[in-house]
């Protein structure tokens, strides 16, 4: 009888615990807070967002991208979608975006509890990994309450985004003591700060926009929201991770944002048609008032505060000059980052233990046998959407199937 170890009680522990399962496997999971599964969840609003339906290794990053087809491809897929089946999660799929059924993260969380009872693996809570040391092909884990001992290590503590939930980053320390190496560790999924002075008077704010970074191919739409301090929603989450990198290496960072993109609006042609279309039927307005008609009148403050082209001016009174001005910045409006978010505001985190020291077929160590990492400690992160509970799944599966079939 093998004995099995996970370091971790988040989701991807969990999934390893359930698939390295068999009947002569120990399995035990340790968790360092008195509840597991805390992260799962907070995901999609309480509501579990599991996996996406265009999935595809254009939706994540990693330092070795030319190995992410190797994991994220149709069979894994299949294999992650047909694991949650497994359990009883029955999806409810909108815009491509998976959730269990009952659009509750509570009901994940119960089916792999169930599944943990019914498999007899062992939970073991309230447990804090002071030290790991290998010998004689086995692993002595030291704890605070006591030492354990197994042929098999699975090591899914995640990374260091959202502390609170436990993960404090103490896997990348293990990791190092194995001797593996970490790719930097960054915030990703998390907003965005800027200087500039105008933004105080943006906060509040949510529309629909489509936001890009300057000199980059890389544009997300979605709501924007802006805050006191910069910008923050779904579409600025999902780039943040290329912006954290660009700011990593002292490369200035601007976001272009376009308003009118709800219009079919990306260029000046189009814009000044539907301003003199509107202008023509909504006769005797003002600039401001014409603006407002599509835009929160906060955002058109700061345009023609910015431009200092005065609210109450008539839109026949502007010159050609002007009014291009103004049509620029609805669908170029500038802003400047200087940071993102700290770990505490980040959903996952970009950077970790490199792929090219992982078997990326089992999630086996290349350096120390019978050594395997799952989910968030590795560097791959993904957009929203599902993407990053997909990884943390497929890497867990192919790594328990790899222990009980060994």
């Amino acid at each position: 009888m093998k004995k099995v170890i996970v370091v971790g009680g988040g989701i991807s522990g969990f999934i390893a615990a359930i698939n390295a399962k068999n009947n002569n496997n120990e399995v035990i999971i340790l968790e360092r807070n008195n509840n597991p599964l805390k992260k799962l969840l907070m995901t999609g609003n309480g509501k579990c967002n599991y996996f996406n339906e265009f999935f595809s290794t254009r939706f994540y990053n990693s330092n070795n991208q030319e190995l992410l087809p190797l994991i994220i491809n149709d069979t894994n897929e299949l294999l992650a979608l047909n694991f949650f089946e497994s359990i009883g999660i029955i999806p409810r799929i909108k815009d491509g975006y998976y959730y269990p059924y009952s659009n509750q993260a509570i009901t994940v969380k119960n089916a792999l509890l169930k599944e943990i009872e019914t498999k007899n693996i062992k939970l073991i809570t309230n447990c804090y990994i002071k030290e790991i040391k290998k010998a004689n092909d086995l692993f002595y884990v030291y704890t605070n309450n006591e030492e354990y001992i197994c042929d098999k290590l699975v090591i899914s503590t995640g990374s260091k985004a959202y502390p609170k939930t436990g993960s404090d980053g103490n896997g990348y320390n293990l990791a190092k003591e194995f001797g593996h190496t970490i790719n930097k560790v960054m915030p990703s999924l998390v907003s965005l700060k800027s200087n500039d002075k105008f933004i105080k008077d943006l906060s509040g704010v949510r529309c629909n926009a489509l936001v890009s970074i300057e000199h980059t191919d890389e544009e997300e739409y979605g709501q924007i929201q802006f805050t006191d301090y910069g910008v923050s929603g779904i579409c600025i989450f999902n780039l943040s991770s290329i912006i954290r990198s660009m700011l990593d290496n002292n490369k200035k960072v601007n976001i272009k944002i376009n308003f009118l993109r709800d219009l079919d609006v990306y260029d000046l042609a189009n814009a000044y048609r539907i301003l003199k279309e509107l202008s023509s039927k909504a006769s005797n307005r003002t600039i401001a008032e014409l603006l407002d008609s599509f835009l929160d009148y906060k955002i058109t403050n700061v345009i023609l505060e910015k431009l200092h082209i005065k609210k109450d001016k008539h839109y026949n009174e502007l010159d050609k000059d002007e009014i291009t001005l103004i049509l620029d910045k609805l669908i170029h409006f500038n802003i400047s980052i200087i940071d993102t978010n700290t770990f505490d505001n980040a959903q996952v985190c970009k950077g970790g233990i490199p792929l090219t020291e992982i078997n990326t077929n089992t999630f086996e160590s290349l350096i120390v046998p019978n050594l395997y990492f799952t989910g968030e400690i590795i560097d791959v992160d993904g957009k929203c959407g599902g993407y990053n509970i997909a990884f943390a799944a497929i890497s867990a599966i192919l790594a328990g199937k790899d222990i009980a079939n060994d």
